[in-house]
């Protein structure tokens, strides 16, 4: 035991000695210290160094629908920070169209830290985030006519769209929408009444914003749509289950849609007769009075569903708008109105002015040549 006592003894004068040199001698140890002010600390905080880049700090905020954030404004000494920050608040606000179409206001303030300068952005909305992030970005006619398919197929409420290069008007929204109306057949319950905003008023980009107003409640149409298109597969298929192409497949979705629309009025009640005529291709397909509209819908509706090449046609007779449909076989158009029964099936221009009496604008639409 005593043998232990001392072994322990001698250990720890060796540590002491040990120690005492230590803090004598000219030891030194460095260790990184981090010196990052309140802003580095902070990653919500957004760094600019110039005009430019303020704005675009202003627009990340509008884009993730910030009621408030904190920019700091580094190096920003040759311009005058007031001013700039005024500018780039009316810029975001009226001049960028996510800016113009979203934002309500904007106000800053600011303070001098040391060698920066840091501003506080509030801004005020009259979209929610919802609605930002539901802005779609595309370029050129045939997108924005797309996009507008798309929301009345669905029969939402609103289309919101960043387009480029774009410099026209509310009513060449109003001519897209209407083509994109007859272009979507299974949702055509009325054309809707639209209402158009574009933001700004001029840019090289610019926000349109289109809403729509439906004839019967959203819940009802849909209900209607799903039963239009299931009568819709019924009667063409016939022909899809024989692998008919060409203007032979038309000709049996031609006399499948008269046949079954004799089939209707067959089996509709005595009273059905005094029904008002009605636009919707609903009433050519499920039930019913039909107009020549409804006719040429229900018609593209079958060319649809068995993937032939239609278009609906608006033109007049008798001075009252009237409408058919233009087919397209191997690169050759036909007329077809189903209003006229089973004569009115694959006609060039003559024969068929000649046996409607109708005209169109031969510009909106191919020609109709010799029969092959």
């Amino acid at each position: 035991m005593k043998t232990r006592i001392l072994a322990l003894a001698l250990c720890l004068s060796l540590l002491l000695t040990g120690c005492e040199s230590m803090l004598h001698g000219e030891y030194l140890t460095v260790e990184p210290h981090s010196m990052l002010s309140a802003a580095e600390d902070d990653s919500s905080v957004i760094r600019v160094e110039n005009y430019q880049e303020l704005v675009s700090g202003i627009l990340s905020l509008v884009s993730a629908c910030q009621e408030q954030g904190v920019i700091q404004l580094s190096n920003y000494n040759t311009r005058d920070v007031e001013a700039d920050l005024t500018a780039a608040c009316l810029e975001v606000s009226h001049e960028d169209p996510l800016g113009a179409y979203a934002v309500d206001y904007i106000k800053h303030e600011f303070s001098r830290i040391l060698t920066y300068y840091q501003a506080t952005i509030t801004i005020g909305y009259r979209r929610t985030l919802e609605q930002i992030r539901s802005v779609v970005p595309v370029t050129g006619s045939s997108a924005i006519r797309g996009e507008v398919q798309g929301a009345l197929a669905q029969f939402q409420p609103e289309a919101v769209l960043r387009v480029t290069y774009f410099n026209e008007d509310e009513d060449y929204i109003r001519a897209l929408a209407l083509q994109a109306y007859y272009d979507t057949p299974a949702a055509a319950f009325g054309m809707p009444e639209l209402s158009v905003a574009i933001y700004p008023d001029t840019g090289y980009q610019r926000i349109v914003e289109i809403t729509f107003t439906y004839a019967e409640p959203v819940e009802a149409l849909r209900l209607k749509s799903a039963q239009l298109q299931e009568a819709a597969r019924e009667v063409a298929q016939p022909a899809v289950s024989r692998n008919f192409r060409g203007r032979l497949l038309l000709s049996a979705l031609f006399g499948a849609l008269l046949d079954h629309r004799a089939t209707l009025e067959a089996a509709a009640p005595e009273e059905s007769g005094s029904l008002v005529p009605s636009s919707w291709p609903y009433a050519a397909l499920v039930e019913g009075a039909p107009d020549s509209e409804a006719l040429a819908l229900a018609f593209q509706l079958l060319c649809d569903t068995a993937g032939a090449e239609c278009t609906v046609v608006r033109g007049t007779l008798d001075g009252q708008e009237h409408f058919w449909n233009i087919v397209t076989v191997d690169g050759s158009h036909r007329h077809v109105d189903a209003s006229l029964g089973r004569d009115g099936f694959y006609l060039t221009d003559q024969d068929y002015q000649a046996l409607s009496g109708a005209e169109w604008s031969a510009e909106d639409y191919p020609a109709c040549g010799e029969k092959n």
